[in-house]
């Protein structure tokens, strides 16, 4: 473990990998209604950004925690951002060909790049300090990185959107010269992206040390139960998080609610309120397991009022019907999921825990997957409002994990 001023000079360099994490993810949400628009595509096909962006880290993970065995944390995040820098300038061809299949594909490469930087950085934090306040320092880190999802659709909303009044009612003609106003965006991105490579090559950022515990050496990964629950449960948060920050915009915009692009940012500002609630309360007045099990509650709540709340209910604001905004609110149950289930998991583990990383990094497919079932689901039924039911599956599951799940093979 390090001592005091250096574990704080690695959570600041690690911080701003935080950032371009949240930046970078939390665009989907607003690159979702617009390549809706762009490319002339259903609810279901639009769903694919997150498809092709989240299930990067199932394909990816499991290669890269070798990779991260042979590297290091430190060369292994300069290796992320380099891919990603790769995936930002894929943007350009989509965005001059108007090909939804490039822009998926750039997606894919981003994805990778972050597969591997969350695949180092997220053991890292944990390892950092004791197991006890982990899920304090994760929500530190959650706290920026939901800060730059709160940023990211206004920013692509300024740069983009500014001077469009409606989306949706652009013609064909307008079309082209919308798309190729992504190309300056994504390779400024691409440019901080391969400066950021620099300054993490050049910091002082040392590599971590496990707790020595050879009682564990020659067992498989798959051996330890708490392990695959862990990574089950962060499969369904995943999943819920993503529809919460990405699909808020389409179902918004069935309501006919205009400026759809920048609600994903009504989201990410409850999780980071919700982020503030743990660095204050994690681990002094709440444990990490309690934490994980009232967020869930609040889950489960949250949904049953976006289906059951009137679609004309507008009580709260007269621009946004309640139950949008309710979804919005979901921001403030799974902020702490992500935190809490980490330290849960990784305790202990000594060794495996670039093995048991790559298994919940693979987790984050549930971004991929769930909202996809929520899509088709709406497509089947034409109701987007009761497609949100799928949610009461994930926080059932994520409360089973803190209340037993974590224990199961420990004790």
């Amino acid at each position: 473990m390090m001592d005091r001023s250096a574990t704080i000079l690695s959570m600041s360099i690690i911080a701003v990998l935080f950032f371009i994490f949240g930046f970078v993810t939390w665009l989907n949400g607003s690159l979702i209604p617009f390549l809706k628009v762009l490319c002339d595509l259903n609810e279901f096909e639009a769903l694919f950004v997150t498809f092709a962006f989240y299930i990067s880290y199932t394909v990816m993970a499991y290669p890269m925690s070798y990779l991260l065995e042979l590297t290091g944390y430190k060369k292994g995040m300069s290796l992320g951002l380099f891919v990603m820098a790769v995936g930002s300038l894929l943007f350009i061809p989509a965005a001059f060909m108007r090909e939804f299949g490039i822009f998926l594909l750039a997606l894919f490469v981003l994805g990778t790049g972050l597969t591997i930087l969350q695949s180092a950085s997220n053991p890292y934090i944990v390892l950092l300090g004791p197991i006890e306040s982990a899920a304090r320092r994760i929500s530190i880190m959650g706290l920026i990185n939901k800060s730059a999802g709160v940023l990211a659709p206004i920013v692509f909303t300024a740069l983009i959107l500014s001077d469009i009044p409606v989306l949706e009612e652009l013609q064909e003609s307008n079309l082209d010269l919308l798309s190729q106003t992504l190309v300056t965006p994504y390779l400024v991105m691409a440019s901080i992206l391969l400066a950021l490579i620099l300054f993490v090559h050049f910091s002082p950022l040392k590599d971590v040390e496990y707790e020595e515990d050879d009682t564990y050496d020659h067992v498989s990964i798959f051996r330890f139960p708490h392990v695959i629950l862990g990574a089950i449960a962060l499969f369904f948060y995943v999943g819920i998080e993503v529809m919460a920050g990405d699909t808020i915009g389409l179902y918004a915009q069935s309501l006919g609610v205009k400026d759809v692009t920048i609600l994903t940012s009504y989201t990410m500002a409850c999780m980071v309120l919700a982020y503030f609630i743990g660095i204050l309360a994690i681990p002094k007045l709440l444990s990490q397991k309690s934490a994980l099990a009232l967020s869930s509650l609040l889950g489960i709540v949250f949904v049953f009022l976006i289906v059951f709340t009137p679609k004309e209910s507008h009580i709260f604001m007269e621009t946004i019907p309640d139950t949008v905004l309710f979804v919005a609110l979901l921001g403030l149950s799974n902020a702490l999921v992500w935190p809490t289930i980490w330290p849960l998991v990784l305790e202990g583990l000594g060794r495996h825990t670039p093995k048991a990383s790559a298994l919940l990094i693979m987790s984050i497919a549930g971004g991929a997957l769930l909202p996809l079932l929520f899509g088709r689901i709406s497509l089947y039924t034409n109701d987007m409002q009761m497609s949100y039911l799928l949610g009461i599956v994930s926080y059932l599951f994520i409360l089973f994990y803190a209340l037993k799940g974590h224990r199961i093979g420990k004790d």
